[in-house]
């Protein structure tokens, strides 16, 4: 998952950030509201953490952008402004959930999880598709009760077909989601997903030609794709 952490504290942006890349996550940190407005056209994030208080702009008026220009995407506001119509004007205003500093970043995390989890349309932390499942928190898969140990790209991978499950995703927006902007990788796309079916087995990963890969809640007849 791509999350924009819009946070001008040095100290609490750089904690933040590195608990979300541990978790797997891939973070875009901006300390600027020019900046966060740039980066929602280019990178596109799929959940935003918002500070209100930025050095060139209130935040409020972001959450105003966000929900003209990109409806569907979560933000959770992360503030020292905690009175009770403080929180009141930002749910309204649009925002999805509140966090008032000083936060515990277990309880910020669960938070991105829970959020997430819903976004996808999924309620609970395990997602299962036909005997492969996946528990969020501990990024444990297991394939029939079987463990299967997989490392961050396949992982990655792995998650973020289950999370659009049913959906058919390009090679290239899996190549941005995986590995970023950079350019030329499919290769590396090529190989992480041989080695992702390798453990998983066969059955999962289905591949659309000449468009990309899904995974099936149901599955689908041989020759069908």
């Amino acid at each position: 998952m791509k999350i924009l952490l819009i946070e001008d504290d040095l100290d609490l942006g750089n904690g933040v950030r590195i608990a979300l890349a541990d978790q797997g996550l891939d973070v875009i940190w901006v300390r600027r509201k020019v900046d966060a407005l740039h980066q929602l056209d280019v990178c596109v994030p799929e959940l935003v953490l918002l500070d209100l208080g930025l050095p060139d702009g209130d935040g409020m008026s972001l959450i105003a952008c966000l929900r003209q220009q990109f409806k569907g995407i979560p933000v959770i506001i992360l503030t020292a402004r905690g009175t009770l119509q403080d929180r009141l004007c930002g749910l309204d205003a649009g925002a999805d959930d509140y966090l008032v500093k000083p936060f515990v970043l277990a309880e910020l995390l669960a938070r991105v999880r829970a959020l997430a989890r819903r976004s996808y349309g999924f309620q609970n932390e395990v997602i299962e598709i036909r005997g492969l499942s996946l528990h969020v928190p501990t990024r444990r898969v297991t394939v029939s009760a079987r463990n299967v140990d997989l490392t961050v790209s396949e992982y990655a991978l792995l998650e973020t077909l289950m999370m659009r499950a049913d959906r058919v995703l390009t090679r290239r927006f899996l190549e941005e989601r995986i590995f970023g902007a950079k350019e030329n990788m499919s290769n590396s796309l090529d190989v992480h997903m041989g080695n992702l079916r390798r453990k998983i087995g066969d059955g999962y990963v289905r591949t659309v030609r000449g468009v990309g890969y899904v995974i099936d809640t149901v599955p689908i007849q041989k020759g069908a794709g």
